[in-house]
C-alpha cells in the first residue's frame, strides 16, 4: 500500500466481496448474479461465466447480445490457458468495395453513405458470440447447458427494473431505435425511453433462448434464429446461413510474457492487448515507478510516452493473423522494449493518428472457482445496440461489426471475407510463480488496454487493493492529445508545460473488474464506479462428510 507520505488522489466508491469457493464480477448485478446461481448448483467457474454472459444479454442488451463477438480467456486448473475466439467476421460475400465513403479525412472518414455500415441490415458482421460461449461449456462446463441458460430465459421472461445506466443509454440512441418497430416496442414502449425502474419483459428473446437450450449454437448457425436472421437481412446484409453454419470460434494460445517477477498471460491477435500490453510493461520495467509516486506528472508523462509508442507499433502490424503477418515475438521481447527506449520524449507533443474506428460499447466479466479455473471474458454487439434493430419473432439484437472495418478499398483493415478485424479486448491473468494473482478486464475499445496496463502497474509497482487498482484514475492517448480522468485534473498544467495537449474527460473506457488470488485459497473480487459493476463471492461451503444435525 502507498505510503501514508504519499497519499492516492482518490476514494474508492465502491466495496470489494471475498470468498473461498468462487467468485463472479460483471458489470451488472443480474448478470454476477446469474453466474453465482450456478457456483451454487455445485458448478465451476465456465458454467458460471457463460450463464453470466447470457443473462448480460438481456440486462445489458446495449453491449452484449448472442449475435455479437469477443474474447474469453480461460485458465484451467493444471495451468493450461486457452483463449475462445469468437470475434465477429466479414462474411464470404463481403467485398472492400461494399460500402460508399463519404471522407478520405477525419473526421468522417469511416463513415458512408446512407451510414450503411453503422445501422441497419448492412452493418451486421458474422457473429460468433454463442458459438464461443457454447463450445467452451460443451469441452469444460460441469452444468447441463439447460441450467446454466436458466437465469437469462427467466430474466427475459419475466422482466427486470431499467436501471439509470441502461435507461441512458436508451435515451441517447432513442432517434435510432425507433426507426424499427420490433426494438422501439422493447426499448421503447408507448414512443419514449424505458424509463429507470421500468420493468422491461423480452418474451421472443426468451423463446429464442429455450430454442438455444435444447439445441445449442446450432439455433443460430444453421437452425430457425439463423434463418430469421437471414431473411431480416435480406439483400441489404452480406451474411449467409452457409457464413452462420461455417462459423469456428477459433481456440488461440495465449502470449506469456514477464514483469517484475510476474507472468502476464493475455490474448494473441486478433486481439492486440496481449502483445502491447506485454511491450509497455517491458518499457516501464526499467524505470522506478514506485519511486515517481503514483500522484506524479513525471509518472504520466512515461504513461503518455509508452502508450503513445504501442499504438505506433499497433498501427504498424496488427490485424487477422490469417491475412496479416505480425511479428509478435519482436514485440514482446525485452530486446525490442531495450531500442524503444529512445523513442520517449523529454517533451511531448500531439502527432498525426490515422483514422480507424472500435466499439467502446462492450462488457467484461471476471469468474474464478474453488478448484483454479478463471474465466476473464470481454463480448460485444459493438456499437451501443448494434445494427439498432431486433430480428422480427426473436428479440435478437445483431452486431453492427461492419463499422470496424476500414470502408475503403486497400487499406490494411479494409473489408476480405473471413476477415476479423483487431480488437482492443485484454482479458488478462496475472501468475506469480506459476500461481494466479489476479485477473481483469474492462469494456472501452482504444482505451481498454492501456487501462488494462494501468491496473497491472497499480497492483504490482503501487501494491494496491483490487479495488484501488480498478477505481484509480486512468491516463490515455494515442498519441494525439491526453485525456485525464478527473482525478488526475490537478496535473494538466504540468502535462501542459511538458508539451502535451491535454482534455479532461468523465471517464476514460468502462467498467473494469477484478479477482485478485490469496496464496490460502482466498479470492478478492472488485468492481469498478464506470458501470453496473457487481461483485458476488461464496464463502462457507458444505458441512463435512458425517456431519449432521442433532438435538
Amino acid at each position: 500500500m502507498p505510503s501514508a507520505a504519499q497519499p492516492l488522489p482518490f476514494t474508492c466508491r465502491k466495496s470489494p466481496a471475498r470468498g473461498s469457493q468462487g467468485v463472479v464480477v460483471t458489470n451488472h448485478p443480474l448478470g454476477t448474479a446469474a453466474g453465482q446461481e450456478m457456483l451454487a448448483y455445485g458448478g465451476n467457474a465456465v458454467d458460471a461465466a457463460v450463464a453470466a454472459l447470457l443473462a448480460l444479454t438481456v440486462v445489458e442488451p446495449m453491449m452484449v447480445g448472442i449475435a455479437g463477438g469477443g474474447v474469453s480467456h480461460l485458465r484451467l486448473p493444471d495451468g493450461t490457458h486457452t483463449v475462445y475466439d469468437c470475434l465477429s467476421q466479414a462474411g464470404a460475400s463481403a467485398r472492400d468495395d461494399m460500402y460508399t465513403p463519404v471522407s478520405d479525412a477525419l473526421p468522417g472518414y469511416m463513415e458512408t453513405a446512407g451510414r450503411a455500415n453503422l445501422v441497419g441490415a448492412g452493418a451486421v458482421a458474422v457473429p460468433g458470440n454463442l458459438r464461443g460461449w457454447c463450445a467452451m461449456h460443451a469441452a469444460h462446463g460441469a452444468l447441463p447447458f439447460a441450467d446454466v441458460i436458466a437465469p437469462a430465459i427467466r430474466l427475459a421472461e419475466r422482466g427486470f427494473a431499467v436501471t439509470p445506466y441502461l435507461s441512458s443509454n436508451i435515451t441517447r440512441h432513442a432517434e435510432d431505435l425507433s426507426q424499427d418497430a420490433e426494438i422501439a416496442g422493447i426499448f421503447l414502449p408507448g414512443g419514449t425511453p424505458a424509463p429507470v425502474g421500468y420493468r422491461l419483459v423480452q418474451g421472443d428473446y426468451a423463446t429464442s433462448l429455450r430454442l438455444i437450450a435444447t439445441e445449442g449454437a446450432e439455433a443460430l448457425h444453421g437452425g430457425a434464429l439463423g434463418r430469421a436472421l437471414v431473411d431480416r437481412l435480406g439483400e441489404a446484409g452480406s451474411v449467409s446461413m452457409d457464413d452462420l453454419t461455417n462459423y469456428v470460434a477459433r481456440e488461440r494460445e495465449a502470449i506469456f510474457a514477464s514483469y517484475r517477477g510476474h507472468q502476464i498471460v493475455g490474448p494473441p491477435p486478433p486481439a492486440s492487448s496481449g502483445v502491447h500490453v506485454a511491450q509497455m510493461l517491458n518499457m516501464l520495467e526499467s524505470h522506478d515507478m514506485a519511486g515517481m509516486g503514483f500522484d506524479s506528472a513525471e509518472r504520466l508523462h512515461l504513461l503518455a510516452e509508452v502508450i503513445r509508442i504501442a499504438f505506433e507499433d499497433r498501427r504498424a502490424a496488427s490485424g487477422d493473423p490469417d491475412f496479416v503477418d505480425i511479428p509478435v515475438e519482436k514485440l514482446i521481447s525485452k530486446e525490442y522494449a531495450a531500442a524503444s527506449q529512445s523513442r520517449m520524449r523529454g517533451l511531448g507533443g500531439e502527432s498525426a493518428v490515422p483514422p480507424g474506428y472500435e466499439s467502446q460499447n462492450t462488457t467484461h466479466i471476471t469468474v474464478a472457482d474453488r478448484d483454479g479455473r478463471i474465466v476473464s471474458a470481454t463480448h460485444t454487439i459493438n456499437g451501443l445496440f448494434g445494427a439498432r434493430f431486433v430480428v422480427p419473432g426473436t428479440g435478437i439484437i445483431p452486431n453492427n461489426y461492419m463499422y470496424n472495418f476500414d470502408p475503403h478499398p486497400g487499406k490494411a483493415l479494409s473489408i476480405a471475407p473471413g476477415k476479423r478485424v483487431p480488437t482492443s479486448m485484454a482479458p488478462m491473468i496475472v501468475l506469480k510463480d506459476g500461481a494466479p494473482s489476479f485477473a481483469l478486464g474492462l469494456p472501452g475499445a482504444v482505451r481498454i488496454f492501456p487501462s488494462a496496463m494501468q491496473a497491472i502497474v497499480n497492483m504490482i509497482d503501487f501494491n494496491m487493493t483490487p479495488q484501488q487498482a480498478v477505481e484509480a484514475p486512468r491516463i490515455w492517448t494515442e498519441g494525439a492529445h491526453v485525456e485525464l480522468e478527473p482525478d488526475y485534473a490537478h496535473h494538466k498544467p504540468a502535462l501542459e508545460a511538458m508539451g502535451h495537449t491535454v482534455t479532461l474527460v468523465p471517464h476514460i473506457g468502462g467498467g473494469m473488474n477484478m479477482i485478485a488470488f490469496a496464496p490460502e485459497g482466498e479470492m478478492i473480487g472488485a468492481a469498478c464506479w464506470r458501470a453496473d459493476g457487481t461483485v458476488a463471492a461464496m464463502g462457507g461451503g458444505l458441512a463435512a462428510a458425517g456431519i449432521s444435525f442433532h438435538i
